[in-house]
């Protein structure tokens, strides 16, 4: 398997090309390496190579990751679908949720958040290309979601997450990562309490590129980084 430290320059360097061609600083994007699929071991490798953000989204592999790599300096991202009977344990452990994509999700989220003290760090889920194997928020619904969690309190909402379709099509590809940051800014000119979404979490091993070119600031990369 190659070495951790290569693929990371590598995509380093693409995203700078990326980021120059939209006229962006690639300091405001954000590394995130998708590690479910890998053990301890190769955790290790990536965290030697400079990186400190991870992605999981199984709660037990995660918990026994988390144990072995238990450095104040490791930001962990909870990628997944998250299941309302998984709440009170993803809650405390992970300092950013990228799913948050129904009204039930955000009421036990926020139940749980006033039993803790704490506010939660939450992307909203949109399912931009409307497939049915996708979970999230119809990009329809967004902005009356939105205002149900800001009702619901204990929630921060920090940002947009999406998953473009599997391909390698361009044209299929960017028109959706282009649409989340439009509902991004509809969402923002809103000014709702606790719904700040500065961040758009978008682009994968496939798509990181074009998804930097549209305005992702949080990017989840897995095989392209870490393997599987």
């Amino acid at each position: 398997m190659r070495p951790i430290a290569e693929n990371l320059q590598e995509i380093k360097g693409r995203i700078a090309q990326a980021s120059a061609k939209a006229g962006r600083n690639p300091t405001e994007i954000q590394m995130i390496a998708v590690t479910k699929y890998v053990g301890v071991e190769r955790m290790r490798e990536a965290y030697s190579a400079g990186l400190t953000h991870f992605g999981e989204s199984r709660t037990k592999d995660a918990k026994e990751k988390m144990e072995e790599l238990s450095d104040p300096a490791i930001t962990w991202h909870f990628i997944g679908h998250l299941q309302t009977n998984k709440i009170k344990e993803v809650l405390p452990a992970f300092a950013f949720i990228h799913s948050l994509d129904r009204s039930s999700l955000a009421e036990g989220l926020g139940k749980e958040a006033e039993r803790l003290g704490k506010i939660p760090n939450c992307f909203i889920q949109v399912n931009v290309s409307g497939e049915e194997s996708k979970s999230g928020v119809a990009p329809g619904e967004l902005l009356s979601f939105a205002r149900r969690v800001r009702d619901i309190g204990n929630i921060r909402v920090v940002g947009l997450m999406t998953m473009a379709p599997n391909t390698r099509e361009e044209a299929i590809i960017r028109p959706v990562f282009r649409r989340l940051r439009e509902l991004q800014q509809e969402l923002l000119d809103l000014g709702l309490e606790r719904i700040s979404p500065h961040f758009l979490s978008m682009g994968m091993s496939n798509d990181y590129e074009i998804a930097v070119e549209e305005g992702a600031t949080h990017l989840r990369i897995g095989t392209a980084l870490v393997g599987r």
